[in-house]
């Protein structure tokens, strides 16, 4: 028994040694751009990237905040999107996934075979574009933001392997009881899958959160930009800068622009928001994960 327990201490201390290791390799990137985010621009082009600023300066954020409404719009937009759509794409991948998790549903097979068919298969970017902005008319709104993100199918299935798991002889009781199906489902099988809904949540939030491709399709508003949209904009060119008026309403020659240090402090803003969730959401982001892939 000794011996045994003596042997895995070796395995155990590398285990732990590689998953630090890991954890440093992840963390070192939010460090480099923190530390550029609060360093001077002159600081940079002398010496470049560093983890630890040489010349620590605040005028990157000065410059975001002295003229918010571009960003402050942004990030209204992105949490509206993220609110609404993260809220009812949970609701309909809960209700869909539940229907194909009922082992007593005769559809039940064809309908996941549906669903995980669109996981292989999709009919392309150009018939999709032309659905989103000709047939359905959502160019240019909120809509086009949330309506094409709100279902995924692999949110569907990790859902569906969770709610699989409850006993059946649950939702029989609850017949008997003369619960209906909406009972069952808002009763009792929503609060069971609270590990579950947490994840897929978390989920389709990061998404919305993190998405720039649809406002670069379908918004030319610049009311209606998103606050990634924004950030990529940014990253891209300083002229849409110029476009917002920022630079004219801090008196700013553009050329003295401090590039570098405004795109890191850019994403911070971005990204902020996201860091400070995800740990109240961590211990139901690995046991939805973990319960719902045991079962297809």
């Amino acid at each position: 028994m000794n011996s045994a327990i003596k042997g895995r201490k070796p395995a155990q201390m590398a285990i732990h040694l590689f998953f630090i290791l890991l954890t440093i390799l992840f963390v070192l990137p939010l460090a480099l751009v923190i530390s550029t985010s609060l360093s001077s621009e002159q600081s940079l082009l002398e010496h470049g990237y560093s983890f630890f600023p040489r010349e620590i300066s605040l005028v990157a954020f000065e410059y975001l905040f002295k003229a918010p409404q571009a960003l402050l719009n942004a990030y209204g937009i992105t949490a509206l999107i993220t609110g609404v759509g993260a809220s009812c794409g949970l609701l309909l991948t809960a209700m869909i996934a539940y229907a194909i998790s009922r082992r007593d549903y005769r559809l039940a097979r064809p309908l996941t075979f549906y669903v995980f068919f669109t996981m292989l298969f999709s009919g392309g970017l150009v018939p999709w574009f032309i659905l989103i902005s000709q047939y359905l008319q959502l160019k240019d709104t909120i809509w086009a933001l949330i309506l094409p993100m709100m279902i995924s199918p692999f949110n569907i299935i990790v859902m569906k392997g969770f709610m699989a798991k409850i006993p059946m002889e649950i939702i029989e009781s609850a017949k008997m009881d003369g619960a209906r199906e909406w009972q069952i489902f808002f009763r009792i099988i929503i609060p069971l899958s609270t590990p579950a809904l947490a994840t897929i949540g978390l989920l389709i939030s990061f998404t919305y959160w993190n998405d720039w491709y649809l406002g670069l399709l379908f918004i030319n508003n610049d009311n209606l930009v998103p606050l990634q949209l924004l950030l990529v904009r940014m990253m891209n060119t300083i002229d849409f800068i110029k476009n917002m008026d920022v630079a004219t309403s801090m008196n700013m020659n553009i050329h003295d622009f401090p590039d570098l240090s405004v795109r890191m402090a850019m994403v911070m803003l971005a990204a902020g928001p996201m860091l400070f969730v995800f740990p109240f959401f961590q211990k139901y982001f690995v046991q939805g994960l973990t319960v719902g892939s045991l079962k297809g």
